[in-house]
């Protein structure tokens, strides 16, 4: 079976193909790998992968033979190995910025939605709130997020934007063409682009990082509740 490139919640996967371009889909799980190189295949809901316009079907032997995925226990080992390495970073954060977690949570994709934020200023003073957004879909969630906090966080003042969003930060970061919510993604890197200092770094989901559980448990209320509780700008 050959291979597709595929997006999968934003994050470029390799999906498992039929001869004539469609996923290979057995009960609505699609086999993924995440590098050509790595033989750990994963299976993936087929609503939740987006093959790549335009890109040519890859031959069988583009990816190594398969091996187990890991379980459920190494990835968890693996996340929190990776959240500890971003967390003890030296100069992750400058001591005169704001540290920002931002997430988004969907029940249903697209379904009602929503965004926690958790902002830490300088002297450690936190602020947190959440946003109930309609219907919408994950990645609108979690763009608006940062949108969010960039409207929060005072005009002068840097900081260092936590997501676990690799969509968000490919879109805004990394020079990916957005195929939908165009407009969004357009009025984030505005909003982004009037700052100095602002930086968006990747942080592992559901990997024990405590403000970043807690932005998700925010957003997550957010969609509960149907409502929304935004923290005041600082001084405002």
């Amino acid at each position: 079976m050959p291979w597709v490139r595929a997006l999968l919640r934003g994050q470029k996967v390799l999906a498992k193909a039929r001869a004539d371009g469609s996923l290979d889909a057995v009960s609505g799980r699609v086999e993924v790998r995440y590098k050509p190189n790595d033989g750990r295949a994963y299976q993936a809901g087929e609503r939740n992968l987006e093959i790549l316009a335009g890109e040519a079907l890859l031959p069988d032997d583009a990816c190594a033979p398969a091996n187990a995925a890991p379980t459920k226990q190494e990835r968890s080992a693996e996340r929190k190995s990776a959240a500890a390495a971003q967390a003890l970073a030296p100069g992750a954060v400058p001591k005169d910025a704001f540290t920002v977690y931002a997430d988004g949570a969907c029940s249903g994709n697209p379904g009602p939605a929503g965004l926690g934020i958790v902002i830490v200023a300088p002297d450690g003073k936190i602020a947190e709130g959440y946003e109930y957004l309609g219907v919408g879909t994950n990645n609108v969630a979690e763009l608006t997020a940062i949108l969010r906090a960039a409207e929060i966080v005072p005009d002068a003042a840097a900081a260092v934007v936590h997501t676990d969003s690799q969509y968000a930060i490919g879109v805004l970061s990394k020079g990916w063409k957005a195929k939908a919510n165009q407009e969004l993604v357009a009025g984030v890197k505005s909003a982004l682009g009037k700052r100095t200092g602002w930086r968006l770094v990747y942080v592992p989901g559901h990997a024990g990082v405590p403000l970043n559980e807690r932005a998700d448990e925010l957003a997550r209320e957010a969609v509960r509740t149907r409502a929304s509780r935004l923290p005041a700008r600082p001084g405002s």
